[in-house]
């Protein structure tokens, strides 16, 4: 696999935009596992988390969300052939984050590198990693502020309007960038739009970055795969009423499948639930 290049968190330099109240929040990135016990303990003792209940099942808190998990008898797919790409945690020192790391037995899918080029800083300001985690679910560990879970990373055929539905309907802040390309390092990495629910920053980067970087999975590919199903099944947002907030995104045309499910930009599920997150 190529070197696949993340988006900077602070590379666009975001600033604060007066918004509307969100409708909605955060509230947890759903995964599919064949040993969801393994899977708990791995994060828990990789990463910022905690292991707590959710309702009567085991389940990981990640400072404000959830990361919840469906038992599964065969192993997930997980190559990188829909929507959402990986997920991520931050590191104030990530060189010694990625040895602390190395040095516990973690397997790194990339390991270490510099891009300190990408957000214009001097060589050795800025790094990535992606580890390889339970299911091959991608996971990146990148410099940042905090060492919190900090990111969701999604790919979209077009990124602009993706994040406009994000905004549009559920009242997420955030970055949409212009239409016009770049590319870095042989990846398209624009346009981009990036926004930030609660303490989640969701990032959406073009499929021709896929397309680049993954050739021998894209060449005769037309479009994304669902999620559902995959290692990273789906994503929730809390909302205060779930039936209204169902009623008026069907009003609009967005499709709803199964449940308080609906489907997304790129054939992302995206689940509807109650209440904001909160640690029990």
């Amino acid at each position: 696999m190529r070197i696949l290049i993340p988006l900077i968190l602070l590379a666009l330099a975001i600033t604060a935009f007066a918004q509307e109240a969100p409708k909605a929040h955060f509230h947890h990135i759903h995964l599919n596992a064949t040993d969801p016990a393994a899977a708990i303990d791995f994060y828990t003792r990789k990463f910022d988390c905690e292991k707590r209940k959710f309702g009567e099942a085991d389940a990981v808190w990640t400072q404000k969300s959830w990361m919840l998990f469906t038992k599964v008898k065969d192993t997930p797919p997980s190559e990188i052939v829909s929507a959402i790409w990986h997920f991520g945690w931050g590191a104030e020192d990530m060189p010694a984050a990625y040895k602390k790391q190395i040095d516990s037995g973690t397997k790194f899918q990339t390991p270490i590198t510099d891009i300190s080029d990408l957000v214009g800083k001097p060589f050795g300001s800025f790094f990535y990693a992606y580890v390889d985690g339970p299911g091959h679910a991608l996971i990146e560990l990148n410099t940042a502020a905090h060492h919190r879970f900090g990111h969701v990373h999604l790919l979209s055929e077009d990124p602009i309007a993706a994040g406009q539905w994000y905004k549009k309907y559920f009242g997420i802040p955030g970055y949409i960038g212009p239409r016009t390309g770049r590319i870095y390092r042989g990846v398209h990495v624009d346009p981009v739009a990036s926004l930030n629910m609660d303490n989640v920053n969701i990032v959406i980067y073009p499929v021709e970055y896929a397309r680049d970087a993954m050739p021998e999975l894209w060449k005769d590919r037309k479009g994304f795969e669902p999620t559902k199903g995959r290692v990273v099944d789906h994503l929730a947002f809390s909302v205060d009423s779930v039936h209204d907030t169902l009623e008026r995104l069907r009003k609009d045309g967005v499709k709803a499948t199964d449940g308080s499910f609906i489907e997304g930009p790129d054939r992302i599920r995206i689940e509807i639930v109650e209440s904001q997150a909160v640690k029990e």
